[in-house]
């Protein structure tokens, strides 16, 4: 005789005044730091580490390979002609080659594998009879997520400009287009341009923490999340589109190039990061409605 899966279902409100066990105080469950140790210790986020952390090395080794990179059979010059010129130019190489997939899918990771975890390994319910608040779960789990996700953007370049600097040596950042950055405002530049990066990822970060609250395959997050990301930029290639394509996040996630300019120009990376945040909030928003009525039975 089979038995059905035990549910939690949403709690109903606590009336005023109401008795609550000695000593429980919601703010002490599910600390920061406990997540931030378990999520840590995952075997995927050594694995997301360990490839972030050997691509610039890839990369190293395909330009011994291959020689200088050349501008040949491609409409412009890109900062791929100048990637062994400099450490910081190989770290901005490594952006523009990372920024519109490879920084997708560590971000999709974090954020959509950190509730259907849960529920996959069927210890969500267990939480919430902690118990744990739902909106403190939720927002715990997002901020460890958002900061392994920080984590892995900022560790791209940051490896790079050390491995490239090794390589290549430590100089001017030079522009595609011409002229240089001088070495000492080039760091910032590049702060700034990371920095753009990971509010752009914002969208992917939220869409994937929302299918993670509807879900309990881990997968079916983070691959939806990267999946909805990939048809933007598909959607952002159809210039019919015209002005549309002003809405999709994609249109701007390459903004962060204009830190990268002799006069940095900020209008694309503020409408990017305006959009990015509407989406953000949007979907969190989402998230935090759904999960709040949702009967858990895993």
């Amino acid at each position: 005789m089979s038995t059905a899966p035990a549910s939690v279902p949403a709690p109903a409100p606590a009336p005023p005044g109401a008795a609550t066990a000695p000593g429980y105080r919601a703010g002490r469950t599910l600390r920061l730091r406990v997540e931030a140790r378990r999520q840590l210790r995952r075997r995927r986020t050594m694995i997301v580490a360990a490839l972030l952390v050997a691509l610039p090395f890839i990369l190293i080794a395909a330009f011994a390979i291959g020689g200088t990179p050349s501008g040949e059979g491609r409409n412009g010059p890109t900062l791929i002609d100048t990637a062994t010129a400099s450490g910081a130019n190989f770290a901005a190489t490594c952006l523009f080659v990372s920024a519109g997939f490879v920084l997708v899918v560590p971000v999709a990771l974090f954020c959509g594998d950190t509730v259907a975890s849960e529920a996959g390994w069927s210890s969500l319910r267990y939480l919430l009879a902690a118990p744990v608040p739902r909106a403190r779960l939720l927002g715990v789990k997002l901020a460890v997520a958002l900061g392994f996700s920080a984590v892995a953007i900022v560790l791209l370049p940051a490896v790079a400009l050390a491995a490239g600097t090794v390589a290549y040596g430590w100089g001017d950042l030079e522009l595609p287009t011409g002229g240089a950055l001088g070495s000492g405002s080039a760091l910032p530049r590049l702060a700034i341009a990371v920095a753009y990066i990971f509010v752009s990822e914002l969208v992917t970060a939220a869409l994937a923490f929302w299918l993670s609250t509807v879900t309990d395959a881990p997968l079916g997050a983070v691959g939806g999340a990267v999946g909805l990301t990939i048809v933007g930029n598909v959607l952002d290639a159809v210039t019919a589109l015209g002005s549309w394509r002003d809405v999709l996040p994609a249109h701007w996630q390459f903004s962060w190039a204009d830190a990268l300019q002799p006069t940095m120009e900020w209008t694309g990376m503020l409408q990017g990061t305006s959009v990015s945040l509407s989406y953000a909030v949007v979907f969190v928003a989402f998230a935090f409605r759904g999960f709040r009525t949702k009967d858990i039975v895993s």
